[in-house]
């Protein structure tokens, strides 16, 4: 960053706020199961080995912030499944991300764990992060962070 600025601070910055919303091991684990199309508790529970009153809570915040909405599949007894909302939706790009970083450094010899195929061609995938104006790749060295409309300015 460069020395002497004043727009961005920590408590106005959307990966902090992000992280605060998605940002522990369990809830990315819910999301991980959540995009692979697992809805219910038990499942989760399974599936991310996370402790029952963590999953819980996981589940509660992920509900509360709008990113899974419950919902009833048996009335006696009452159980819910958790399904993705739009907000819950466009974190997909975040996990694919991770699954990409994962895949590259800290993957088995083997290879991937999973594979994404493209349901509209049947090809196998490597997503990337393009420019939404010329469509061209984008990678950390190919963008300069500036002041947005909601930075902080500090009174000189």
């Amino acid at each position: 960053m460069e020395p002497g600025r004043t727009w961005f601070t920590n408590e106005n910055c959307s990966v902090a706020r992000t992280l605060e919303v998605i940002g522990e091991r369990w809830t990315l684990l819910v999301l991980r199961e959540a995009f692979l199309g697992v809805r219910r508790f038990e499942e989760l529970h399974r599936n991310t080995g996370a402790a029952r009153n963590i999953l819980a809570a996981r589940l509660r915040k992920l509900v509360e912030r709008g990113i899974l909405e419950r919902r009833p599949y048996e009335e006696h007894p009452p159980r819910f499944e958790y399904r993705l909302t739009g907000r819950g939706l466009d974190l997909y790009p975040i996990l694919v991300s991770l699954v990409r970083w994962g895949d590259k450094y800290v993957a088995d010899p083997s290879g991937p764990p999973i594979v994404l195929e493209h349901k509209a061609c049947g090809h196998d995938i490597l997503p990337q992060l393009v420019c939404s104006e010329c469509g061209g790749e984008i990678a950390a060295r190919d963008v300069i962070a500036k002041p947005g409309p909601g930075a902080l300015r500090k009174p000189a």
